[in-house]
């Protein structure tokens, strides 16, 4: 079934391609580039509460590199140690491993070697975005995905994924260009939910309401309100799931 949605997919992107890749072509050279959050990649919050600190490790594309607030405090990793750190009531070390622009693949190349440096408790997996913009195939997608999971998993880690965000509610793309990605984003998130029931592997879905406070100055990435209310969904999945 995938192959053939996939397929069909394929076929609608070849029949609109006159008028998707100009639109595609103007969109990448006219959008604006936010850069990577500024300070400290780590950190510890809950210092106050008295055991032993949860080593969270968020590894991924911009979202964990924090694009779109001005530090990692008010990004995905310094919002979800807060929240995890809040239903847990315990202290939670974060690290973020994040690279703006990078896909499962890269990421498998460039961050893995970095974040098996250190061990941790629970790592969560960030990818999607730019492998439906980069039209990763399924197959690739998917050995990726797997080839995080196992590495991190071996080691006697928690792996999570988050599911692909819905690209059909980012405003600094035009209506075809959303509805387009917004549609091979969905056929990568269905991959990634059946990739992260295989490897026994967590999975929380992106379900924010994307609503223009949601999003940063960009129309791309979160905005801090937009990272706050994503952490607290995703402490509550997987605080449920432990």
């Amino acid at each position: 079934m995938s192959r053939l949605r996939a397929g069909l997919w394929w076929g609608l992107l070849l029949a609109l391609a006159p008028i998707a890749l100009p639109q595609a072509l103007w969109t990448r050279r006219t959008a604006l580039r936010l850069p990577e959050a500024a300070g400290a990649q780590s950190g510890l919050v809950g210092v106050e509460l008295a055991s032993e600190p949860l080593r969270l490790l968020l590894i991924g594309e911009s979202t964990v590199a924090g694009v779109g607030v001005e530090v990692q405090e008010a990004a995905l990793a310094g919002q979800l140690a807060q929240a995890l750190s809040a239903r847990l009531q315990r202290p939670v070390a974060w690290r973020a491993c994040g690279e703006n622009g990078i896909t499962a693949g890269e990421a498998c190349e460039r961050l893995l070697p970095l974040a098996l440096s250190e061990s941790a408790d629970l790592v969560l997996l960030v990818f999607g975005v730019n492998d439906t913009t980069h039209l990763s195939s399924l197959a690739r997608w998917q050995q990726s995905l797997r080839a995080l999971s196992r590495a991190l998993s071996a080691r006697g880690e928690r792996v999570a994924f988050t599911g692909v965000p819905p690209i059909q509610h980012f405003s600094a793309l035009p209506w075809l260009l959303r509805q387009l990605l917004g549609r091979r984003a969905a056929l990568l998130d269905a991959e990634l939910r059946r990739v992260s029931a295989e490897e026994r592997a967590s999975y929380a879905p992106v379900a924010l309401r994307f609503s223009p406070d949601y999003l940063a100055r960009d129309g791309y990435h979160p905005s801090a309100l937009g990272y706050r209310v994503w952490a607290e969904q995703l402490a509550e999945r997987l605080s449920e799931s432990r």
